[in-house]
């Protein structure tokens, strides 16, 4: 009997602790996880609308929120940024609106977010790229999701192949996702004013011809740059990684092309397969690129009347080539996007224990470079008992110790070229000159005949750099 009672006992025990378990297990459940160290996943960073917007468009992009804990979740908030303006519309569960609050998510379960984007491409105001995000609130933690859509119709080229001799003409800006590849042998023709916006993943890459005919106006020219427009990142550079000429690319021409915002605008590796230059540059603009201008290898460059500025390194020529410059501006303001840390030009005949012939002219140039750590802003090293002729030929330049080895003719050094204004909160540089210069009336005679605004050259006496004072 009295055994039989134990028995019972327990067994009565033992319903209430499976019943007080699953009553713990329910109300755990049910209760709330308070810890912003909750473990919630978004399961996207960033919504994309690349859809070609040919008409007013309207898509729709999701994303989930979901809870991986065993006990609920409370968003405190989920809001659209740009409210009840915002081009995105957002609808959570079947409910539109641009905020919502205390919404609850059972463990281990998720809830939906779909946002749609409508744009009427047509309207005259309308930015090239919208944006917005959705911000995420729980447990006192903020995260966004952002939103991203074309807000203009494009050429949308996603690892594009130029296959044949292609031509562009400016009908509709080039939007590059992906990459663009120029085959061997195929030519692509870029004519005036058409503009190249260039995603952060999405290299040029020649392997055959890039020739670009840009003309001197603003408008006519032709750009490459970042596809990030809005503020701040327009004027971030390496937002794009750049154009580069591979070792089969030959006869390359640019004029009057603008690279700015690049990793690195122009990287250019070994000679032309043919007896022209691999590269001719033209009365360009190459402009806040983060680690270098043009990064050339034994290779072979023809420069007029260019910008290279407020690069890591604007140039970087190395293992030896054929280059000719004239009537350049190299030149690197240090600020808040580029430190000024590398000369404006280093040039060598050597890439560890491997050296090439170098021939390389420099006439009527300016180097310089300020608010940086550099004292010599040309830098020339030599190896070996190649061919080694360097001649810097009628220039301006800032340099502590001439560069041995190299003929220097006629050279203006450690005098500022007073350039016309230069801003660097305002991020603004007009590398004009003023008529106080030093490099006024200095050059030397050349055929180049108009500057890189599309000015006559004084007959004779040639002002030194890219622009002439008119």
């Amino acid at each position: 009997m009295q055994l039989s009672y134990i028995f019972t006992i327990m067994k009565i025990f033992g319903l209430l602790t499976i019943s007080f378990l699953l009553l713990f297990v329910s109300c755990r459940k049910d209760s709330f996880i308070t810890s912003p160290d909750a473990r919630v996943t978004i399961s996207a960073d960033t919504l994309k609308y690349d859809t070609v917007f040919v008409t007013a468009g309207s898509t729709y992009r999701t994303f989930k929120i979901i809870n991986e804990n065993n006990q609920k979740l409370l968003i405190s908030s989920l809001q659209l940024s740009g409210g009840t303006s915002s081009a995105f519309k957002m609808n959570v569960d079947g409910t539109a609106g641009t905020r919502f609050n205390n919404l609850e998510i059972n463990a281990n379960d998720s809830l939906y977010v779909f946002v749609q984007v409508n744009v009427n491409p047509g309207a005259a105001n309308l930015p090239f790229v919208i944006r917005d995000s959705i911000q995420v609130s729980y447990n006192g933690k903020d995260r966004l999701v952002q939103l991203e859509a074309w807000g203009q119709n494009a050429n949308f080229l996603r690892n594009k192949v130029v296959s044949t001799n292609e031509i562009w003409n400016n009908n509709l800006p080039y939007v590059i996702l992906g990459s663009l590849t120029i085959n061997t042998n195929q030519t692509l023709t870029i004519n005036k004013g058409c503009r190249i916006y260039v995603h952060a993943d999405a290299p040029i890459i020649v392997n055959g011809t890039l020739q670009v005919n840009g003309q001197k106006d603003t408008a006519d020219r032709v750009y490459f740059t970042g596809d990030r427009l809005d503020e701040p990142y327009k004027d971030f550079p390496a937002n794009w990684p750049g154009i580069f000429f591979q070792a089969g690319s030959k006869d390359n021409v640019l004029n009057y092309a603008v690279i700015r915002n690049a990793f690195q605008a122009i990287g250019i590796t070994d000679p032309s397969p043919n007896a022209s230059p691999k590269l001719i540059l033209n009365e360009c603009v190459i402009d806040n690129n983060y680690d270098a201008g043009i990064v050339a290898v034994n290779s072979s460059i023809r420069a007029r009347n260019c910008l290279i500025s407020n690069c890591g390194k604007n140039l970087f020529l190395v293992k030896g080539g054929d280059y000719q410059f004239t009537h350049c501006t190299i030149v690197t303001i240090a600020n808040r996007y580029v430190d000024h840390k590398d000369p404006v030009l280093a040039l060598t005949n050597f890439t560890n224990n491997s050296t090439a012939d170098l021939n390389a002219i420099f006439r009527n140039c300016i180097f310089w470079g300020q608010n940086g750590l550099v004292d010599d802003e040309v830098v020339v090293l030599k190896s070996g008992n190649t061919v080694f002729n360097v001649n810097f030929d009628y220039n301006l330049w800032k340099v502590q110790a001439a560069p041995a080895g190299v003929s220097a003719n006629q050279i203006i050094n450690n005098q500022t070229p007073q350039f016309d204004s230069i801003n660097t909160s305002r991020n603004f540089y007009d590398f004009r000159l003023k008529s106080t210069s030093p490099a006024v009336n200095k050059g030397t005679s050349t055929s180049v005949t108009t500057d890189l605004d599309g000015n006559p050259r004084a007959v004779g006496l040639p002002d030194l750099g890219c622009f002439e004072k008119q």
